[in-house]
């Protein structure tokens, strides 16, 4: 079965029936936030989102940036050109970026854990980063107090990789700094509320993960 074919309209009403009270403004300011340092002076700063469902984030972002966004999913592109009409989109994988730009940030929330080969993935943002740009994820895990539950919780089979944050973490290695990560808590409630709760001082009990990560402005990474 294709890839495009497993997102399709019936994956998202699912898995993500609530997918605009899942991202309620707070959380995209809060993406916004970790996206910040990449922001230029002297022009719109350049902006790939991998797995852009479908375009909330992208269509939240002023003038300051230009965007590109990709997503596996055709559904999930066709509701994105509708929502961010500006920006550049394409059905593909983060593991082949179709894209020939090199971009100041690079952005993934939730989407990574659904990808098979990581290398790729990373060896992929590491060459359409420009020296000194920045690689913004967002992932679930599965270590800590909460492991247990999450574990028990997720049934999207299609969660390929069900790692601790220290991984997360390790996986950077040889081609990232880490600037910064935080913990994340967030969960859909009865009634549709959903709460969305970023913190560093609880980071190893969260659920999931924010980091932010930086190309060397210098490195020997291939």
């Amino acid at each position: 079965m294709a890839v495009s074919s497993t997102f399709d309209r019936d994956y998202f009403a699912a898995n993500y029936a609530n997918y605009q009270r899942q991202n309620p403004a707070r959380k995209l300011a809060f993406y916004r936030h970790l996206i910040e340092p990449a922001a230029t002076c002297d022009r719109p700063a350049k902006l790939l989102e991998i797995g852009c469902a479908f375009g909330g984030f992208l269509a939240s972002l002023d003038d300051r940036w230009r965007c590109w966004g990709l997503d596996v999913s055709d559904y999930a592109i066709e509701q994105a050109r509708l929502a961010a009409p500006t920006a550049t989109l394409a059905v593909a994988s983060g593991a082949r970026i179709p894209f020939a730009e090199t971009f100041d940030c690079v952005a993934a929330f939730d989407v990574i854990e659904h990808i098979q080969d990581l290398e790729q993935v990373a060896d992929g943002v590491f060459r359409h980063l420009r020296p000194g740009g920045y690689f913004v994820f967002v992932v679930p895990v599965y270590d800590g107090p909460t492991g247990p539950i999450i574990h028990a919780l997720d049934r999207d089979p299609t969660h390929l990789h069900k790692r601790s944050r220290q991984f997360w973490i390790d996986w950077l290695t040889g081609r990232f700094e880490l600037v910064d990560w935080h913990g994340v808590y967030r969960y859909l409630l009865p009634l549709g509320y959903y709460v969305h709760l970023p913190t560093r001082r609880f980071r190893r009990f969260t659920p999931a993960i924010a980091v932010v990560a930086r190309r060397p402005l210098e490195s020997s990474a291939t």
